[in-house]
């Protein structure tokens, strides 16, 4: 059996995970930026190539905020959840489904979702878990590919 501050530890740790996906579909970008470190990195290059990009929590608030502005509702559901803690950082590794609607597409799909693996580096600051690396890792796509066009 796990001692109490471990079980704690991965609770705290897994509810900034939960905090930053429901902030985003929430579109609440001061909660979003106050689950990151300055800066992070944010590594989404199974999507779209590239390298990893070390980033503040305004400048992926600020990107996030812009990208999603055509959509009506994003929707991140995550589960299967593998957390490791050891002492000051954490390990989160889970499986995401992100939907994205817009509902005034007149031609095609009104939705696209994407399917995938997150890996999240955490690290405590004072007493609050603070995101270091957000990673996704794309299975695949599905839906409009041109919903905000």
């Amino acid at each position: 059996m796990q001692p109490k501050q471990d079980i704690a530890a991965r609770i705290a740790v897994e509810d900034t995970v939960v905090r930053l996906f429901v902030a985003t579909d929430e579109r609440n970008w001061p909660a979003l930026e106050a689950c990151f470190t300055t800066p992070f990195t944010l590594d989404m290059t199974s999507m779209a190539g590239g390298s990893p990009t070390q980033l503040t929590p305004r400048e992926v608030a600020t990107a996030w905020a812009t990208a999603f502005k055509p959509l009506d509702h994003v929707h991140h559901q995550i589960g299967n959840m593998q957390t490791t803690v050891e002492g000051s950082s954490a390990r989160v590794r889970c499986y995401g489904v992100a939907l994205h609607h817009r509902a005034a597409v007149s031609q095609g799909l009104k939705t696209r979702i994407f399917v995938g693996t997150y890996e999240i580096g955490l690290r405590l600051e004072g007493a609050q878990w603070l995101v270091t690396e957000l990673k996704f890792l794309l299975k695949f796509i599905d839906g409009n590919p041109n919903l905000e066009g």
